[in-house]
């Protein structure tokens, strides 16, 4: 499998950033998401000029395929 490509600051630069409905406006904060080239990338809400985590399509269509057959129900 090779490594996915680095990412700059400018890279996310016009990311259009998405989180779930559910995650309200509590300030508790949540999980964003932005599609960069063939990429998707995550950030913390609280924390947008933080780092971000780098995952192939494929790498989040597998990790969806799994929270919705219920795998990962017990860490909620």
């Amino acid at each position: 499998m090779n490594p996915l490509p680095p990412l700059a600051a400018a890279d996310l630069a016009d990311a259009q950033w998405r989180k779930a409905k559910a995650s309200g406006t509590n300030g508790n904060g949540c999980m964003e998401l932005a599609n960069v080239g063939d990429l998707v990338v995550l950030r913390d809400s609280k924390n947008p000029e933080g780092p971000v985590q780098v995952y192939s399509r494929y790498e989040l269509a597998c990790f969806l395929d799994g929270a919705k057959a219920g795998e990962f129900d017990d860490m909620a």
